[in-house]
C-alpha cells in the first residue's frame, strides 16, 4: 500500500507530505482547487510523462517521492530482484523533474529508468479515470483478472509447465530438423560419391605399388632380357651353377691326397662351397619366378595403367591423394550413416513434439473449461452491481475467443475481454468504446468491486466516479467503494457528499494566495471540519443548517 507522498515544486504545490492510511481516503475540495495536481504529482513518481509545465513556478526542479510497504512475494519485490535493486522495510520511488523538462527517476536511492519506473508502478497503483487507458480498460490484463477471479493459478501454472516442454520438444526437433536438411543438401553428393568409391574398392598405398608395377612393365624387354641374361650367367652351360659344381668335384678328389694337417681346410672350403651353392639356387629360382611373372600376362601393362587411371581420376575429383581413397571412403561413407541415423532420431523428436503438444492442449483445455465457468459467474457478479449504480439497461460479458495456433502460450488457449453494451439488444463492445465517461467510471467501480479478490493491485485511486450522479446512486457509488476498501487501499477524488462521508480518511484540498502567491494545500479534516466540509458540499458556497443537518445524517449513517 501507499504510505507517503511527497511533493516539491509540483505546479501550485510548493511543499506537501501526506501519510495515508488503510481503508478508503477521500479527497474534496472545491472545483479548481488542485485536486488534479495531487494525482499528476503522484503519476510523476509512478513513471508517467514529465513535462517541464508541472514545475512549479520560478523553481529549478520538482520532486516527487512516493514510499510503499509491500507484503512479502509482491510482484514488484519480483521486479526489484531483476534489476539488482537493494530492498528495505519500505519501497520508494523518487522522481525529480527539472524546468527544461529533463527528468530522472530513483528506486531505493538507486538510479533507474523511466520505463522501469513505470513497470513498477503499474504494480503498486492503479488509477482509474475517464481518460485512463491502462488496468481495466487495457484487455490485456482481462485474462490474468478472470483467472485471480476464478482461483486458477495452480491450472496456470500447470499449461506454462506444459507449454514449455512443448516448446522445449519442439524446439529440439526444428534444430534437429535444421542439421539434417543441411546436411541432406549433400546427400544426393555422398550417395553417389560413396557408391562410386566402393565399386573401385581402392586399397592401402595401391596406387604406389602399381605406379611401381608399370614403371617394371613399361621397361619390360629389357628387364626381361638382363633377367633371362643373369639366369643365363647363374644357370647356363657355362654359368656359375656348372661351374661351383665344378668345383666341388675337384676339391672333392683332393681329399686322398692331402694330409692330414690340411683335410681340415679342405672341409672348411667344402662347407663354404655347400653354402654358396645353397644360395646361388635359390637366387637361380628366384629369377625363374620372375621370369614366370614376366612372361604369365602380355596384357597386364594395360589393366595396370587403367587401374592407376582409375585411381587418380577418382583423387583428383575429390581433391585428395590417391593412397588416401581408402580414408575418403571411410569418411563419406560415415557422414552418410549419420544422415541415416539423424532420420532415426527425427522420427523420435517429431514423436516427442507430438506428445507434449497434447498434453499441453490437454491442460489448456481444462484451463478454459474453467475459465468459462469463471466468466459466466464474473458476469452475473457484475450484473449484480450494475442497476444500483444506474446502468441497468447494461450488460457486461465476459468474452473468451480461441487463439490461433500462431498466439499459443504458457497462458493457454484463449483470448479473453470484458465487453458491454449499454443499451438493451445492442452487441457488447470494448468497455472504453462502449461507454460514455459516467458509464465508464461506474462500469469500473462494478467490475473493481466483483474483482477485488483478484486485485493484483493493492491500491486503487477513482478519480470522479460519481461525476454526473447523486442521490441513491451516488450512495450505491460510495457503499461499493467501501466494500472495495475493505480488500483494498482506495483512494477517490469526489464531488460527492455520499461518497466522502463514507471515508475512513478524510482531506480537503484547498488553493490560497498569500502575497500575490497561489498554492495548493492539502488539510486533514476531523469531526467538525468534516461536517462542515460535507454540508458545502451539499449546499454550496453558503451553509445552512439543513446542510449540516444532512451532513450529520450521512456521517452517521456511514459510522
Amino acid at each position: 500500500m501507499l504510505v507517503g507522498l511527497t511533493i516539491n515544486n509540483v505546479v501550485l504545490i510548493e511543499k506537501l507530505e501526506l501519510a495515508f492510511a488503510t481503508g478508503l481516503t477521500v479527497l474534496t475540495g472545491e472545483t479548481g482547487a488542485g485536486k488534479s495536481i495531487l494525482l499528476d504529482a503522484l503519476g510523476l513518481a509512478l513513471g508517467a510523462r514529465a513535462e517541464s509545465s508541472l514545475v512549479r513556478s520560478g523553481a529549478s526542479q520538482a520532486s516527487v517521492i512516493a514510499e510503499f510497504h509491500l507484503p512479502k512475494g509482491h510482484a514488484a519485490l519480483a521486479l526489484l530482484d531483476e534489476q539488482g535493486i537493494e530492498q528495505d522495510e519500505n519501497l520508494i520511488l523518487r522522481r525529480q523533474l527539472g524546468s527544461d523538462g529533463r527528468s530522472r527517476a530513483f528506486v531505493n536511492d538507486q538510479p533507474v529508468s523511466v520505463g522501469f519506473l513505470k513497470t513498477l508502478g503499474e504494480h503498486l497503483i492503479e488509477i482509474e479515470g475517464q481518460f485512463e487507458t491502462h488496468g481495466l480498460l487495457d484487455p490485456a490484463t482481462h485474462r490474468d483478472l478472470l483467472d485471480g477471479f476464478g482461483g486458477h493459478r495452480r491450472d496456470v501454472e500447470k499449461v506454462a509447465e506444459a507449454h514449455r516442454a512443448w516448446r522445449a520438444a519442439d524446439t529440439a526437433l526444428s534444430d534437429a530438423q535444421a542439421v539434417l536438411d543441411k546436411a541432406r543438401l549433400d546427400e544426393d553428393f555422398l550417395r553417389h560419391a560413396v557408391a562410386e568409391l566402393e565399386l573401385a574398392a581402392p586399397l592401402a598405398d595401391e596406387e604406389t605399388k602399381l605406379a611401381m608395377e608399370r614403371q617394371l612393365l613399361l621397361s619390360g624387354a629389357q628387364v626381361i632380357e638382363a633377367v633371362n641374361a643373369a639366369h643365363q650367367d647363374l644357370a647356363g652351360d657355362r654359368g656359375a651353377d656348372r661351374a661351383l659344381i665344378a668345383a666341388e668335384r675337384r676339391l672333392q678328389r683332393l681329399g686322398d691326397k692331402l694330409g692330414e694337417a690340411l683335410s681340415g681346410e679342405l672341409a672348411a672350403i667344402s662347407g663354404s662351397l655347400e653354402r654358396a651353392g645353397v644360395e646361388l639356387r635359390d637366387a637361380i629360382a628366384g629369377i625363374q619366378n620372375l621370369q614366370s611373372s614376366l612372361d604369365a600376362d602380355p596384357a597386364r601393362l594395360e589393366r595396370v595403367e587403367e587401374r592407376l587411371h582409375l585411381l587418380r581420376d577418382l583423387a583428383r575429383k575429390h581433391r585428395v591423394r590417391a593412397d588416401t581413397l581408402p580414408d575418403l571412403l571411410a569418411d563419406l561413407s560415415a557422414r552418410l550413416q549419420l544422415i541415416d541415423g539423424k532420420s532415426g532420431d527425427i522420427a523420435g523428436l517429431s514423436a516427442k513434439a507430438a506428445e507434449t503438444r497434447k498434453a499441453y492442449l490437454a491442460a489448456a483445455g481444462i484451463l478454459t473449461q474453467a475459465r468459462q465457468k469463471a466468466a459466466k459467474e464474473l458476469d452475473v457478479a457484475v450484473a449484480k452491481e450494475l442497476a444500483p449504480l444506474k446502468l441497468e439497461k447494461a450488460r457486461f460479458v465476459t468474452r473468451i475467443e480461441a487463439l490461433p495456433d500462431s498466439q499459443l502460450g504458457e497462458m493457454g488457449v484463449d483470448r479473453i475481454a470484458f465487453e458491454v453494451a449499454t443499451n438493451p439488444g445492442a452487441e457488447p463492445g470494448p468497455i472504453q468504446r462502449i461507454a460514455s465517461g459516467g458509464e465508464l467510471a461506474r462500469f469500473m467501480l462494478a467490475l473493481k468491486v466483483s474483482l477485488s479478490r483478484a486485485q493484483p493491485v493493492p491500491t486503487l485511486v477513482f478519480d470522479e466516479v460519481d461525476a454526473g450522479i447523486g442521490g441513491a446512486t451516488a450512495a450505491a457509488v460510495g457503499e461499493r467503494l467501501k466494500r472495495l476498501a475493505d480488500q483494498l487501499q482506495v483512494l477517490v477524488i469526489t464531488h460527492s457528499p455520499q461518497v466522502a462521508a463514507l471515508g475512513a480518511q478524510h482531506w480537503r484540498v484547498e488553493k490560497k494566495a498569500t502575497k500575490g502567491i497561489t498554492s495548493t494545500n492539502v488539510a486533514t479534516l476531523t469531526n467538525e471540519a468534516r461536517r462542515e466540509e460535507i454540508a458545502r458540499m451539499l449546499s454550496g458556497a453558503t451553509i445552512s443548517d439543513e446542510a449540516r443537518a444532512a451532513a450529520d445524517k450521512l456521517l452517521k449513517g456511514a459510522a
